[in-house]
């Protein structure tokens, strides 16, 4: 048999009984999809909250709804972040899309402690509070990375760790805005070391374990 035959034959072999690829949604898509499961946790926290103490909260000061607002709105785009740079081919740059509303977040929390006086409708904060915080930050955020690490996986992410951390960074914010429905605190140097510990917290072992469990899951 010519070569050129057997060529033929050996590519008609191996492509036999390929079926086509489903192309995955696009990353806004996916991060809406993600979004939606995360508000159901919101959801059920919501039960518990005093929406109305919440609301007089929230318009006492600036710095409460900015820290709120920022977020929310880190979540969302550290989301939309990591399912972009999970696909071949787009730019590392997306991972940038989230460093705007952290940078709001993190101000308006710091601005919060630098105020003189104490808001209505919160309560006295009670002793090692701040720890509590970070407990409940991490415990809310390991199984929305969790979530979004399993959806990360079904494309085929080349920067594994970047996309890991944008994916720790997306739930820390959402574990966040959930703990503002249920913390009838003001602002304090002890929260905001402990937001900022528990977002660390979910950010690095997102990064450590979610990059070591997407280089395993590669074909």
């Amino acid at each position: 048999m010519p070569d050129g035959a057997r060529y033929a034959a050996l590519i008609d072999h191996l492509s036999g009984g390929l079926q086509p690829v489903r192309r995955l949604p696009s990353p806004w898509r996916r991060a809406a999809l993600w979004g939606g499961a995360a508000a159901w946790v919101v959801a059920i926290f919501a039960l518990f909250a005093d929406f109305d103490a919440l609301w007089h909260r929230l318009a006492a000061a600036p710095d409460m709804w900015l820290s709120f607002a920022g977020a929310l709105l880190t979540a969302l785009c550290a989301a939309w972040a990591a399912f972009s740079t999970s696909v071949p081919g787009r730019a590392s740059a997306w991972a940038l899309l989230p460093l705007p509303p952290l940078a709001l977040w993190l101000a308006a929390s710091t601005a919060g402690c630098l105020r003189l006086r104490t808001i209505g409708w919160t309560q006295p904060e009670p002793p090692m509070h701040g720890m509590d915080c970070l407990y409940f930050i991490v415990m809310v955020a390991v199984p929305l990375a969790a979530l979004l690490m399993w959806q990360i996986m079904r494309a085929c992410p080349l920067r594994p760790a970047l996309t890991a951390s944008l994916a720790g960074l997306a739930s820390a914010g959402a574990a966040a805005v959930v703990l503002t429905l249920i913390h009838p605190f003001d602002a304090t140097y002890e929260d905001l070391l402990a937001h900022l510990a528990a977002v660390l917290l979910v950010v690095g072992g997102a990064r450590l374990a979610g990059a070591r469990i997407i280089r395993k899951a590669r074909p």
